[in-house]
């Protein structure tokens, strides 16, 4: 009788464990979902015309230099009532990744912090602290996580495959001023090491020596024929061994006319 009671508490402490695995499962899906519809709902926004169309509005004005100055096509005004420390927005064609970019005084905050300002495993989209945040300098660093869902920079690791580096190469960062176009490098796995956030350059020999020494070793390679005047990197984590990043690079290229 006692063997019994003893096999009957075993069973039921087994499935309490079971049902509190699961439970925390099911918290960690629903979580990484809560997540993906919020991106969503700013991809949306994002999408939305800043004004409906009116018969004034479509009416011929004379081309000057006022009529000529870039609109962007994202709402940068709405995304800064969200959060104020919007500076970009990131998207890469006919791939998941298509997010607001933030920058702030460190690297710590937007691991675990979504866009909204809530905690979120997914974290969100963020400019290296060391980076100038109009993207102006000559190093633009970007980290996103490697989410399991497919979303933020899962994406980034799959450049690793030569088929998929070279029908992924319209990248595309959306500035309240501008538009800035990339074209992907090199992408490499490697530790993450310090130097590969240097943001400041002595000279242009030393920054050309840079982007060589980065590149170096890189699984896929399209290096430019002209020396580029600015890196980008987008960094996420990756599993060839304990705490690696895979690291894409790219170069600003000129908008392609359709």
């Amino acid at each position: 009788m006692k063997k019994k009671k003893i096999a009957v508490v075993v069973l039921i402490l087994g499935v309490l464990f079971f049902a509190v695995g699961v439970g925390g499962l099911y918290f960690e899906y629903l979580r990484r979902e809560q997540a993906q519809r919020q991106y969503e709902s700013l991809a949306a926004l994002a999408r939305e015309s800043t004004a409906p169309e009116t018969e004034a509005a479509t009416e011929t004005v004379p081309e000057t230099e006022e009529t000529e100055s870039y609109v962007s096509p994202i709402q940068f005004e709405e995304l800064e009532t969200i959060n104020p420390d919007v500076k970009g927005w990131l998207r890469i064609e006919n791939t998941a990744v298509d997010y607001p970019i933030v920058h702030t005084d460190n690297n710590e905050t937007y691991l675990d912090t979504d866009f909204e300002g809530n905690s979120s495993v997914a974290g969100a989209i963020f400019l290296d602290f060391e980076s100038e945040p109009d993207f102006s300098g000559r190093h633009n660093i970007l980290y996103g996580h490697h989410m399991k869902n497919g979303t933020m920079f899962k994406d980034i690791v799959k450049y690793k495959e030569e088929a998929y580096f070279k029908e992924h190469e319209n990248i595309t960062v959306y500035l309240p001023d501008r538009e800035v176009h990339l074209k992907p490098i090199a992408v490499l796995y490697t530790a993450p090491e310090g130097i590969r956030r240097m943001t400041r350059f002595d000279t242009e020999e030393n920054f050309q020596k840079y982007v060589e020494d980065m590149t170096k070793g890189g699984l896929v390679m399209d290096m430019p024929a002209e020396p580029p005047a600015r890196l980008w990197s987008f960094v996420t984590c990756s599993y060839e061994f304990n705490d690696a990043r895979t690291i894409l690079y790219a170069v600003e290229v000129p908008e392609v006319e359709n």
